[in-house]
């Protein structure tokens, strides 16, 4: 019991439940910001390019609005950048895990006490 512990993702979902966007695509949003490459940010979270592009469309579809912008290469080579409205998700997404991670935490380590007490 004491190797247990309680875990949480936030996301976004339509009203049939079809996930949209959480904290999967935020780090990789994020990564992306960080690299300003597409490429580099698929290396370094372990992801494939098919399912990955599939999952910007479908963001950049449900939302209405373009989230990155990809700037092909010539001899410096390419990169990708978030659009402003792209930038507007991850920073969302940081102010919220900043903001209630600390509380979320603290009541998901409250129930899995509580548990670890009754059983």
């Amino acid at each position: 019991m004491n190797d247990l512990k309680i875990n949480f993702k936030i996301w976004l979902e339509t009203n049939k439940n079809d996930g949209i966007l959480g904290d999967g695509k935020w780090k990789l949003l994020k990564t992306i910001s960080e690299t300003g490459s597409l490429n580099a940010a698929m290396k370094k979270l372990g992801l494939t390019y098919r399912k990955t592009w599939d999952n910007l469309n479908k963001i950049e579809k449900i939302f209405g609005f373009q989230i990155i912008e990809r700037q092909r290469g010539g001899k410096t080579g390419g990169k990708t950048v978030l659009t402003p409205q792209g930038q507007a998700i991850v920073d969302a997404f940081d102010k919220f895990h900043e903001k209630y991670d600390p509380i979320i935490i603290q009541a998901l380590e409250n129930t899995l006490n509580e548990i670890k007490q009754k059983i």
